[in-house]
């Protein structure tokens, strides 16, 4: 509830203002003379004053109204004041506007106007209010931003932000963290951070890759090997746990991890422990574990695939990474920074950057700006040069309409664009979604054509309705009566 403080000095005007705003639901406090407001006001959080400009009998200057309007002011600067007085004076009303008071009204006042400014000034003060913490909040993530490491990661997308300060957070505590996301996405990346930012970031960081370690070398890969333990092992080779000890183990693609191994793994997270393969030997490490997966371990541990109890030590928090096409903020930076600054992008090209699906992520895109560079003909890459098609900007509607009838989307399946409906005048600062672009072009009617042959069809299907034959044309209804005219269709 709201809470509004009154200050007069005339009890009856108190009472009445103060029964109207408490029939209208606002939290009411009152008292009569500046003393007794700043000493409330510094006791009570308020949303907003209204504040007799006159407190002396027979004082008719606004002189102690001014005073406490400006020490009101240099306490809260932002709170929102409504001057009220019997004795309206033009001067100062425009002076203590122009300091900032919020609104300056007559005795009697008119309620219905005092309720309607009393609700714009506090729904202004409120968002005032959340922009202000939301810029002390990007204030401080900014400051801590610029004293952590990145590794060099390049983003511009609030999603992206969102988990890189999770990140950050995490990088101080030595908990385990599962790293989700497809392939090329950059979880590797948020290990980087993760360990660079830890206290950990001068003891070892080893990376492995669990997807391409053979079958019969995983154990001797992961926990070493004493010599003859296996054909060819002719000499006493350390695992990457004991590489690891001190410091930070990444096991990449850990969906990967065979039952088998997955046993092993286990036991020296849970205890430290393991034995080099041909050893009986117990030797005992300290290693924090970040692991990595494009997998959906919850549905492997359903079928049989994954074990449970191990998902939950590598779990302890889980960072979520989103494809690329769910980010598209961070499409240009990206861009701009694999083509660096002696390229530029064309209109078509930025359109057709922004539209492609992009299924193999940061890695694919980084190696379109590759082909790019070397296949450029000038400093302006084209659509062309990336190997994407251009985004057809018109696309004409078939004889054979049905309700059905919907623009071609992408092909998630597919890496290369399907033809849409997009007008030819996008902006160049412009982004889509999956949906965006065909959504676009039917609320720019203009750029689609329609024959009068699709228009008769689309009539006689729907009975004339023009609401459905617009729709379904991909039109709207006044599109459509221009066409009709132009067509000399009946529109009855």
């Amino acid at each position: 509830m709201d809470t509004i403080l009154i200050v007069d000095d005339n009890h009856a005007i108190c009472q009445a203002l103060g029964l109207m705003l408490e029939l209208n639901d606002y939290r009411v406090l009152t008292c009569h003379s500046p003393e007794d407001a700043l000493g409330l006001l510094a006791t009570q959080d308020v949303d907003l004053v209204i504040q007799d400009m006159n407190f002396t009998r027979d004082t008719t200057s606004g002189e102690e109204g001014k005073q406490l309007f400006y020490a009101l002011r240099e306490r809260q600067g932002d709170l929102p004041i409504i001057l009220m007085t019997a004795w309206t004076q033009l001067e100062t009303a425009v002076e203590l506007v122009k300091a900032g008071a919020a609104d300056y009204m007559g005795k009697p006042w008119d309620d219905a106007k005092v309720l309607n400014s009393i609700t714009n000034l506090i729904a202004l003060y409120k968002l005032s209010r959340a922009n202000h913490r939301l810029e002390r909040v990007n204030h401080q993530r900014q400051v801590a931003i610029a004293d952590a490491d990145l590794c060099g990661i390049v983003f511009g997308s609030g999603a992206m932000q969102r988990c890189i300060d999770l990140a950050l957070q995490l990088a101080r505590s030595d908990v385990s963290v599962l790293i989700t996301g497809p392939n090329g996405a950059g979880k590797d990346k948020l290990a980087d951070i993760l360990h660079a930012n830890s206290p950990l970031k001068n003891k070892p960081f080893i990376k492995v890759n669990v997807g391409a370690l053979p079958m019969d070398l995983l154990e001797a890969e992961l926990f070493g090997a004493e010599a003859g333990a296996f054909t060819g092992a002719t000499k006493a080779r350390i695992g990457r746990f004991e590489a690891a000890d001190g410091g930070t183990l990444f096991l990449d693609e850990i969906g990967n991890l065979p039952l088998s191994g997955q046993v092993k793994l286990l036991r020296v997270l849970q205890t430290g422990e393991f034995e080099r393969l041909g050893s009986h030997k117990t030797q005992k490490v300290k290693v924090r574990v970040i692991s990595a997966t494009n997998a959906d371990l919850a549905q492997d541990i359903a079928e049989g695939r994954f074990r449970e109890d191990l998902f939950y030590r590598l779990n302890v928090i889980e960072l979520a990474l989103s494809p690329l096409n769910q980010r598209t903020d961070d499409i240009l930076p990206l861009v701009q920074h694999f083509i660096g600054s002696e390229f530029s992008l064309s209109k078509p090209a930025l359109q057709a950057l922004l539209h492609h699906r992009w299924p193999g992520n940061v890695r694919e895109l980084e190696n379109a700006c590759k082909r790019a560079v070397l296949l450029a003909q000038s400093h302006v890459l084209t659509e062309a040069d990336f190997g994407l098609a251009p985004v057809v900007s018109v696309v004409r509607a078939t004889s054979h309409i049905s309700a059905a009838s919907e623009p071609r989307r992408f092909d998630q399946r597919q890496s290369d664009p399907q033809p849409v409906y997009v007008p030819s005048s996008i902006p160049a600062n412009a982004t889509f979604s999956d949906d965006s672009a065909c959504n676009l072009a039917t609320s720019t009617n203009e750029v689609i054509e329609v024959s009068r042959e699709d228009i008769e069809a689309a009539l006689k299907q729907h009975h004339g309705v023009i609401a459905r034959v617009a729709k379904a044309l991909g039109l709207s209804r006044q599109a459509l009566y221009r066409r009709m005219d132009k067509f000399g269709l009946d529109k009855s």
